[in-house]
This record gives structure tokens, C-alpha cells and sequence, in this order.
């Protein structure tokens, strides 16, 4: 679809690219989804648009780990350090770099304020996990008034259903879904 517009005011927003997560089994390879995402960011940074990154970690004694009662509930302890770290290769100096505590990459950390202060209104967005912290944030970002775009083949999730009743139902309402060729040649045009 050539009806997608990205400028200077974009930034690309990657979720969870971290190696922990990368090594539990996804719907799609994470190795691929390493790719699009690394791909993504090369064609950013060319054009010096922000790339955020943006992992999930918590202090090692787990104070600060989300506490709500659910019949799933998330980890009851901190994971190793290892398990937050970045993937190699992924982070460069000058990407800006968010650690989040909760599913959603704006709850509790300075994301709005890093792209606000730099005139960012139009987010890209990939990683993993689809229906977790992808779409957590995704919802934040268009409750804020962010221009949301989806990069379908660079996000996946550990629940193949998941990722399609989010990229079927939610992110079409959210903005505007595209493949990792479609949004570099948005950002040519």
C-alpha cells in the first residue's frame, strides 16, 4: 500500500528484543524476527531517525516485579541478568535505550518524554510479544496520540493465535499494518 506516510518525526519502537525472550519458542522463528527488526533499524538510523529499544527487567531481589493476583500471573522472581540483555548485535550508541518493568514500554518510564522532546508523533513498531508488550504499548502510544505503523513481519509472538487476533482485530484500529519492505520503502519515498 503506498499510502503510508513516514517523515522525520517517526521513530522505530523494538519490544523485548532481549535474550531471554528471543529463546523461548515463538510462533515465528525469533531468529527471523531478529532480522526484519535489525533491517528496520539499519534503515532508521540511515535517515537518523530514532530507534528505541526496549527490554523488560527487575532489581534482582524482585521488589520491583508486578504484583496483581491472576490466574496467569507473571514471574515470581527476577530472571538472571542474562535474560534482559539486548541481543547481540542490536543496540548501537546513539539508540535510545528504555527499560520497562510491566508490559507496556510507556507504564513507568520515560519513553513519552524521549519521544516527545525529539517532535516524534508516528511510532513503528515490532518485536515480541505480539499480544503482550507489543500491544500494550501499542495501545498507550494511540491513547496518546501517537500515528501507529505495525511491522507485521518483524513481530511475533509465543502464541500463534495471539499474534493473529491482534494483528486481525486490535492493530488495524490501532494504525496501519506493514510489512518491513513496505515501511523502508515508505521511508525512500
Amino acid at each position: 500500500m503506498s499510502d503510508l506516510t513516514l517523515d522525520a518525526h517517526t521513530a522505530l519502537v523494538l519490544i523485548d528484543l532481549q535474550q531471554g525472550i528471543l529463546a523461548l519458542p515463538a510462533a515465528r522463528p525469533s531468529g527471523d524476527i531478529l532480522a526484519k527488526s535489525l533491517e528496520l533499524a539499519r534503515a532508521f538510523r540511515a535517515r537518523q531517525l530514532p530507534v528505541v529499544l526496549v527490554n523488560v527487567a527487575w532489581s534482582p531481589d524482585g521488589g520491583d516485579l508486578p504484583t496483581a493476583e491472576a490466574d496467569l500471573a507473571g514471574p515470581h522472581a527476577a530472571p538472571p541478568a542474562a535474560f534482559s540483555e539486548l541481543a547481540p548485535g542490536l543496540a548501537v550508541e546513539g539508540d535510545i535505550r528504555i527499560t520497562k518493568r510491566h508490559w507496556g514500554a510507556f507504564t513507568g518510564t520515560e519513553l513519552d518524554l524521549q519521544l516527545r522532546r525529539r517532535g516524534i508523533t508516528r511510532i513503528v513498531l515490532a518485536g515480541i510479544s505480539t499480544s503482550v508488550g507489543v500491544e500494550s504499548t501499542a495501545r498507550t502510544a494511540w491513547e496518546n496520540s501517537y500515528h501507529l505503523v505495525f511491522a507485521e513481519d518483524a513481530t511475533t509472538d509465543l502464541d500463534a493465535d495471539s499474534h493473529a487476533h491482534s494483528f486481525g482485530k486490535i492493530f488495524p484500529r490501532l494504525g496501519r499494518v506493514r510489512s518491513t519492505a513496505e515501511i523502508i520503502a515508505a521511508l525512500d519515498a
